[in-house]
């Protein structure tokens, strides 16, 4: 699945992922592959990011907003 996390001023992540973890208003979730489409807001928190079985990623966020649609997941976010 293709994830992209954009921030006003850059590109925060671009790539292929097994999963990604949000914190979203109503509690956080995890996006895998084939998930259905869904839009919500995102809390101030973390967002993790499984690459490979042993290759994480952590990126903290202000908040923003997640769309996942097909196998694209496209975050909107306002970095720390």
């Amino acid at each position: 699945m293709k994830l992209t996390i954009l921030a006003p001023e850059s590109e925060l992540f671009s790539g292929e992922v097994i999963k990604v973890r949000v914190p979203a208003c109503g509690g956080a979730f995890e996006i895998l592959e084939n998930h259905a489409p869904i839009i919500s807001l995102l809390n101030p928190g973390t967002i993790r990011i499984v690459e490979a079985p042993k290759k994480q990623t952590k990126i903290e966020i202000k908040g923003g907003i997640v769309e996942c649609a097909g196998n694209n997941v496209y975050v909107l976010a306002k970095p720390l």
